[in-house]
């Protein structure tokens, strides 16, 4: 006669197992943010550094007076240079620093070449595919790596297609064959080859010079109208005021121009996965993609969002770096014979 032995999970013991989890998760989310706020606080004082020093070496080699008052000595032509090199030194050093960045903000690691056959077989293959294609366009290997994260993501970065990065989350590796794997590294490939992250740099750098020159010049009008009776040339209170709301609402302006043009180059490094390994590849990942979202909520840390390989849906895809799903497998299966 057999005996059947059962086991029950005492309710307690459940729960502190869930409150440890949810402690542990607290913690590495808050490390996480400490780390976020640690880079973003030093970006910005290296890029006001950076930023300064060149305001100086102008006023000093040309003699002019750069200031973001249009009210200064040289006017229009002082706030002009003001505006294009604030407008372009942050979108210049992030660009420039955009691989050490993402290392440290994703904690990646890095595959080696020497070690590869020590990896897990889809890591290998992440390795090999981007060097595939790198042998064959003609470019230096990019550095490869993979970070944990449950969200099914993939990445590139760097400052030029000779010194990139391509990165994928343990997410996606769990979630997708070999053959969709293929599709996410070669639109990623595509992206360095194509040069989108120098591109988005530029039009990044001009249009926050607009809004730096724009906000200004509205904010110099509508204060000297105010104070029209006063002899004072120093900036009013309401000058400030007015700058500072003006430059959120350009910003957002500006922003729909980014995303638009996002989306766009989107379209065309699925092009460039379809050319590389095939499009059935391409929208095979695409529609495991689909899948994944729909059934469960990806996890987004918010770390470099610009980066997802997902949409939003509604009004707010014209905010959204990446068209929808759909609407990208339409344009493979309509555009690239199989």
């Amino acid at each position: 006669m057999q005996r059947h032995i059962s086991f029950r999970l005492n309710p307690l013991s459940v729960k502190f197992h869930w409150i440890i989890r949810q402690y542990i998760h607290f913690l590495s989310s808050l490390m996480s943010a400490i780390k976020r706020v640690f880079l973003f606080v030093l970006m910005n004082l290296a890029i006001i550094l950076m930023g300064s020093v060149t305001i100086w070496i102008v006023s000093a080699v040309f003699g002019i007076n750069v200031s973001g008052y249009l009210g200064g000595s040289d006017g229009y032509l002082g706030l002009a240079i003001f505006s294009l090199i604030f407008g372009f030194a942050g979108s210049f050093f992030s660009l420039a620093i955009s691989r050490w960045s993402a290392k440290r903000l994703y904690g990646i690691r890095l595959l080696d070449s020497a070690n590869l056959f020590n990896y897990p077989e889809k890591e290998r293959l992440v390795y090999a595919s981007v060097e595939t294609i790198a042998r064959q366009q003609g470019i230096d290997m990019p550095e490869v790596g993979v970070y944990d994260a449950p969200d099914p993501n993939a990445f590139a970065t760097g400052a030029t297609r000779n010194r990139s990065l391509v990165a994928v989350s343990t997410g996606l590796l769990d979630a997708m064959t070999p053959a969709e794997i293929e599709g996410v590294i070669a639109h990623e490939m595509a992206h360095i080859l194509n040069g989108d992250m120098v591109t988005m740099t530029l039009l990044q750098g001009i249009l926050n010079t607009f809004v730096i020159f724009i906000s200004r010049v509205i904010g110099y009008a509508l204060d000297s109208a105010m104070r029209k009776d006063e002899e004072s040339s120093a900036p009013g209170f309401g000058y400030y005021i007015v700058v500072m709301v003006l430059e959120i609402a350009l910003s957002m302006l500006a922003s729909l121009v980014l995303m638009a043009f996002s989306r766009h180059r989107e379209y065309r490094a699925d092009a460039g996965s379809a050319e590389f390994v095939g499009r059935d590849k391409m929208i095979a990942a695409l529609r495991r993609l689909k899948t994944l979202t729909e059934r469960t909520d990806a996890y987004d840390d918010g770390q470099l969002a610009a980066f997802k390989i997902s949409a939003r849906d509604g009004w707010l895809s014209a905010f959204s770096s990446h068209p929808s799903l759909d609407d990208r497998i339409a344009v493979l299966e309509r555009t690239w014979t199989a």
